[in-house]
Formats: C-alpha cells, structure tokens, sequence
C-alpha cells in the first residue's frame, strides 16, 4: 500500500511504476477514485507522454460523480485486471485511492439506514477492502499463470496511520510505503519514511543482486535518523558520528529521484553498490547527484559487459563484485581530478 498525507506524492510513485512496465509484458489499470477531472486529464497527459496509453486502462469516477459510482469503480477496475490475468497475462492494478472509497461507501450505508459503527462507518467496511485486495495474485500454471499486482492508495489525515481505514488496509496488504510531509517539503523525494515503511514480503520480492547490496541501507538509514536529531544538540561529535553522518546524507541523496524518470534495474544496483561501499564518502554531498548521473553514463559506454550480466544473471559473484568496484573507483578518480 502507498499511504500519506494530501500532495505528498502518492500517484506520482504509481503513475512512476506504470510508466516503469513499459515494454515488459504488463497491462496496467489505473481506477481514479473521486478525483477532480483536471488531475485525471493531467495523469492521461502524461501516460500519454510517456507512450504508457497502450498499456494502461484508465477506469474513472471522478469527483463529479455520485457515490454509487464511486463505490463501483475499483471493483470495475479489478474486474478488467482478472479478464486479463485468466488469460495469462501479468496486471497492475493502482486504486486512487481507497479512503474516497470508503467514504462513498459511508455515504450510501447511511443513505440506507444502515446502522453507523465506529467513525460513521458501517460494520462491514473492512469486508468492502478485504474482498477487492484478495483478488490479487498468481494463479498456478494450470489455470494459465496469470498475476494481478495491486497497489492501493490511502490518504492520512495528519500523519495518523492508527485511523480506522488505514489500520484496516494495512492488515490486509503485504506491507505499506509511507510518505511523510516533512520529508517531502525538506526536498527528499520520493519522501519514504524508512522507519515507518515495512515490506512482510521481504527479499522474497528482490532479485539476489538487490538483496545483497539493499540489506544494510535501511538499517543505516535509520541510524542516521538517530544520529542526526541527537546530534543536533551535540557541538563536538566524534570522528566516528561525523563519518556515519556524512554516509547517511550521501544514501538519502542518491535516494533521491526526479519524476516520470524511472531506472532500470542495473542501474539501480550500480548506484546502490557504489554507495554502500562506501565509494561516494569523499563525494561532496552537492555533487553526489551529477556523481550519479556521470557515472551511469560512463559504465553505459565503456562498461556495458558488467552491465549486461546484472541484467542476465540478476546476481552478483564475487568476481562481478570485483570488476564493478574497481570500474567505480576508476571512474572516481577521474571524475575527482
């Protein structure tokens, strides 16, 4: 699940992963859950952009509309992703969002006399989640192998994930993306908080080569956290703080990413390698990003055999370990003089 407060940029990360199936063999469906109709022709205008319109199914109730057909919507959208997954095909499905859903649903419930429970919602309201999310998933070869991915959205009021709906989904789904508006505003997008942001998949998600470079970056990300808010009121640190400070910063800056520019995955790990092995801790934090960027360029050029085995094998032998490090570190002394 993606949650966050409004404008933290919860349909920016889904409109990036549908953007991210290009050419990979995925139908995508985007159910645009009472929203305005100018932020709905805004997201077509750039699927359309971004060549993402063959792939994509756009099913909307927009704000306008009346909550029956807010109500009807997701399942309108699941139901087009099962059409294709019983023919084998691999579907993405995005609900945006289901809070909206779950207040039309209030509002026809109580339209109905329905007995109200705890916020106004009616008693079944988890039953109205749970029976549209547990459609998702693969289906054994015998029946065609086909697969539903959904990623439903939930809007929090002030940074409250203890609230009635979202405690709800997130019982229900494999874990939640958490965004936070303070990150957000500070310019770290996307603004994932790491602490709060829990996967119950965990590397059975990942590739091998992903899994053994991410390992370490969320506990040392959480550390920095630490380290940062106590060391603001600390005037002398230690060689040691100063050191894990400046790698901290370094992993949030390489973290960052512009909109609408996903990356392939043997670029991902590349960045991700060079910063946990601590290849960028002379890099001043400013440049870490032009870093960045130089280096994808350079192992595009003159590196594209390393390149391709993460691609092929999605792994990373001891030997790959050893040429990727020594091709970075020649490419930083370069880059350095």
């Amino acid at each position: 699940m993606i949650m966050g407060d409004s404008q933290t940029g919860k349909t920016a990360i889904a409109i990036d992963t549908i953007l991210n199936q290009r050419d990979k063999g995925v139908y995508c469906v985007y159910v645009a859950i009472g929203q305005k109709n100018s932020t709905v022709a805004g997201i077509v205008n750039t699927l359309t952009e971004y060549d993402a319109m063959r792939y994509t199914t756009l099913v909307v109730a927009s704000a306008s509309e009346n909550a029956a057909m807010l109500y009807l919507a997701p399942y309108s959208g699941m139901a087009i992703a099962e059409h294709w997954m019983e023919q084998g095909k691999d579907v993405l499905v995005v609900l945006d969002d289901l809070s909206k859903h779950a207040v039309a649903y209030r509002t026809m419930s109580l339209l109905l006399r329905r007995p109200p429970g705890r916020e106004a919602y009616p008693g079944d309201v988890f039953y109205l989640h749970s029976r549209l999310l547990e459609r998702a998933g693969r289906l054994s070869e015998q029946y065609g192998g086909g697969s539903i991915t959904a990623l439903p959205i939930i809007e929090t009021q002030g940074g409250d994930l203890s609230a009635y709906i979202p405690t709800n989904v997130i019982s229900i789904t494999d874990g939640q993306i958490y965004l936070e508006t303070q990150s957000f505003n500070a310019g770290i997008r996307p603004a994932i908080n790491p602490g709060l942001s829990v996967s119950r998949v965990g590397g059975a998600a990942q590739v091998p080569a992903m899994k053994k470079i991410a390992g370490p970056l969320r506990i040392e990300l959480a550390q920095y956290r630490e380290l940062s808010s106590f060391a603001q009121f600390a005037s002398d640190l230690d060689k040691d703080t100063q050191r894990r400070l400046r790698h901290g910063e370094q992993i949030v800056e390489i973290l960052k990413q512009p909109q609408y520019s996903p990356m392939s995955l043997e670029h991902e790990i590349l960045i991700l390698f060079a910063v946990t092995r601590h290849c960028l801790d002379d890099i001043p934090v400013e440049d870490v990003q032009d870093f960045q960027k130089q280096l994808i360029e350079h192992f595009d050029v003159w590196h594209g055999d390393i390149l391709d085995e993460i691609r092929q094998t999605k792994d990373l032998s001891p030997d790959l370990e050893k040429r990727m490090l020594k091709a970075v570190q020649e490419f930083k002394a370069t880059y350095q003089s």
